[in-house]
């Protein structure tokens, strides 16, 4: 099997219904988000839903996929704040050693609240950085269990604060490829996933064992699950988050022109 049959994807449950009974012609491995721009890059795997600001970062090297994203509409639910005071009076933030669009977002938000902590990088376990920090970034699956089980904690939703201030979604994560991938695997890989992210939102069954596969992996249960892939994450990329990316890339990546897209057809 070589890199051109391999999918990379988040180790979390926010991109299950892209992943989840896909073709088994695909080898799919996960890795955390901030791991994965290196693999795509490196030829470990042919896409895979990178960081944005990853993609920021390496847009000269990069082109995405259209069609498929990893966003929130307002609330993201698992892109949270937590601490015990608020941000407003919080002196230091922990943030996670596994983040990058996250990390990124928090500063500008910081920023366009005039404030400033200091930011410290820690493995996320949120009990070890509200031990050493006043507040702590924690995201995926990891934030939707500590919500549930710390509840009062929570300070901030990131995704809702970027969608208060600007009036679009936020885009997470996009599905990047080399510039210099042959077009015809993009366009396999870009089909299969379409077509199990179709199959999650017409087909009820389908829907309902894959909610069930990620509350056994995760030990989320079903009922937060279900409201969490039909209110809070989007795999599909629509006109409006387009327009929440290419403003992201420019507002907190100083990217202008926006994002370069691949034509699969």
């Amino acid at each position: 099997m070589t890199w051109t049959e391999v999918l990379g994807r988040v180790s979390f449950c926010n991109c299950d219904p892209v992943f989840e009974g896909i073709s088994d012609k695909w080898k799919v491995f996960s890795a955390p988000p901030s791991w994965l721009c290196g693999h795509v890059i490196r030829r470990d795997c042919v896409t895979a839903p990178i960081p944005t600001a990853d993609y920021a970062r390496f847009i000269d090297e990069l082109v995405l996929l259209p069609d498929l994203a990893i966003s929130g509409r307002g609330s993201a639910g698992s892109v949270l704040i937590f601490g015990n005071r608020s941000l407003e009076s919080m002196r230091d933030i922990a943030v996670p050693t596994d983040s990058s669009t996250s990390r990124k977002l928090l500063d500008w938000i910081l920023n366009e609240n005039d404030l400033d902590p200091r930011r410290v990088e820690m493995a996320p376990d949120l009990g070890q950085m509200l031990a050493e920090c006043d507040g702590a970034l924690i995201i995926g699956d990891r934030a939707l269990i500590e919500s549930k089980n710390n509840p009062n904690q929570v300070v901030m939703d990131l995704g809702s604060e970027w969608t208060r201030i600007t009036g679009y979604p936020m885009v997470f994560g996009v599905f990047a490829a080399r510039k210099d991938t042959d077009h015809s695997h993009l366009k396999a890989a870009h089909e299969d996933m379409m077509a199990q992210l179709d199959r999650f939102d017409r087909d009820i069954v389908w829907r309902s064992s894959v909610i069930q596969e990620a509350s056994s992996d995760t030990g989320i249960s079903e009922t937060r699950l279900d409201n969490y892939f039909a209110t809070e994450v989007w795999n599909r990329l629509d006109s409006d988050a387009e327009l929440g990316l290419d403003l992201f890339l420019n507002l907190v990546c100083g990217i202008n022109g926006g994002a370069e897209w691949i034509n699969i057809d």
